[in-house]
């Protein structure tokens, strides 16, 4: 297969500079560059689709206002309805090649592949200087996370993770509450979910059947390492085992640890510790708790966040009113001096507790704009337009990805809490973990950060 290109010079050189005089989000047209990704106010963005058999037919669905003009998916069967739905649009199994036929055609990317494979498809297409929309967890190692944070500021393209929850209206409601001191400062925070609702936590099943034909198992394996076929991992499973997914906190820390992350301005622990049931390497444990502390910021004071799946979760508030549970679905619940918050899955439904203090607190001033719609997937279109502030750039994306991770490499730490090294990007206390703070990929599947 042929190398991706990487972009001129000269041309990087002008996205720098348009970032540099505030410009970088911006569109112009494309003749004036010469290339992929600007267009006329008056024209619409070309996206191409890449794992589009998922959640990625959800996303294309819900931009095909504009040109969809490519789709990519290396399974034909998973991915059919997708490609009959838009007929126009060029179709391929390898994403390479579709950047390499129709690069000066394409305009931006959404990537909603398994999550072994986001980072390198990701890089692949910022390289060529497409904006790129991509699913959560925005990668599978903490080293993919940093490499797409630095080619984000590089190349200066817009870029959006799929926390779809970080542009809803209440997720801004809930920065405002805390921020304006509703419930006092944040000592203690509490996130659950009913994930995993996957095959997880067993030994991986002896190959028993033949490569589907309508499947390209190696495209599959991307940048993992060879092996063979196992039935039953794709296209759902996968989020189970290591080698693909990052299991129940890399799927739905996104919509959880997003909140917290954001409105407590949490930034690096300095510690992380997870206890779990049997964890065999190969498949995430079936359930696990992990515990994280962030130091104090400023005025705000130390924070112990604790991170429950696989069916655990926190006790419940005695401030609930009689008869009612924790969210079965998942949540967050924040604790501090003077009272709580809280809230569902992707930020929905916050509230104060007890319900005196939600009734008698005053709407908090309005800090943070609305996106419009409160759609993710529209927000990401009319930011490349230069229309709309993005919401969940790669600049916070990447860190509340690095954080999350972190939680599932302290499993390979054995019950041991781990000392994090930020800057460093390592565990002084331990340094067999520091292995899975990266991947070894296979050849020709490397990570290439634009220069």
């Amino acid at each position: 297969m042929p190398d991706t290109p990487r972009p001129d010079a000269s041309r990087r050189a002008f996205v720098q500079n348009l970032t540099a005089a505030g410009l970088g989000a911006m569109v112009v047209p494309r003749h004036v560059l010469g290339g992929p990704g600007y267009l006329a106010p008056s024209d619409k963005v070309n996206v191409a689709g890449i794992g589009i058999g998922g959640m990625g037919k959800h996303n294309v669905a819900r931009v095909d206002n504009q040109n969809i003009v490519a789709l990519c998916d290396v399974d034909d069967e998973y991915a059919a309805p997708v490609f009959k739905k838009y007929r126009r649009a060029a179709r391929y199994r390898d994403y390479r090649r579709m950047l390499d036929e129709m690069g000066n055609q394409i305009d931006a990317v959404i990537v909603a592949t398994p999550d072994h494979t986001h980072a390198v498809i990701a890089l692949d297409a910022m390289a060529q200087g497409k904006h790129v929309y991509v699913q959560k967890p925005l990668t599978w190692s903490v080293e993919e996370a940093r490499a797409l944070a630095t080619a984000a500021e590089r190349t200066g393209v817009v870029t959006q993770m799929g926390n779809q929850g970080h542009s809803s209206d209440d997720a801004r409601r809930v920065n405002e509450w805390i921020q304006a001191g509703a419930i006092g400062p944040v000592r203690e925070v509490h996130v659950w979910t009913n994930r995993p609702v996957w095959w997880q936590g067993f030994e991986p099943p002896k190959p028993s059947e033949p490569i589907p034909e309508t499947l390209d198992w190696d495209l599959y394996l991307g940048p993992a390492q060879q092996m063979t076929y196992i039935p039953g991992i794709h296209p759902f499973s996968w989020r189970g085992w290591v080698p693909f997914g990052t299991g129940a906190l890399g799927d739905m820390g996104a919509h959880l640890l997003d909140h917290p992350f954001w409105a407590l301005d949490l930034g690096d622990p300095i510690s992380v510790e997870t206890r779990a049931t049997s964890f065999n390497g190969v498949s995430w444990p079936k359930a696990t708790m992990t515990y994280y502390e962030f130091p104090a910021r400023g005025a705000q004071p130390p924070v112990r966040l604790t991170w429950y799946d696989g069916g655990l979760r926190p006790p419940r508030p005695n401030e609930l009113p009689d008869g009612e549970q924790l969210n079965d679905e998942g949540g967050v619940l924040y604790i501090g001096d003077s009272g709580k918050l809280l809230h569902e899955t992707y930020g929905r439904n916050p509230r104060l507790l007890p319900e005196a203090l939600h009734r008698d607190t005053p709407a908090p001033p309005r800090r943070y704009p609305r996106i419009k719609g409160e759609n993710h997937d529209q927000n990401w279109i009319r930011a490349i337009r230069g229309e709309e502030e993005i919401s969940a750039p790669f600049s916070y994306g990447a860190k509340l990805t690095e954080v999350m991770l972190l939680g599932q490499v302290s499993l390979h730490a054995g019950n041991r809490k781990l000392l994090w090294d930020a800057a460093n990007m390592r565990f002084p206390n331990h340094a067999a973990a520091n292995q899975h703070l990266r991947r070894d990929n296979r050849r020709g599947w490397e990570l290439r950060v634009p220069e």
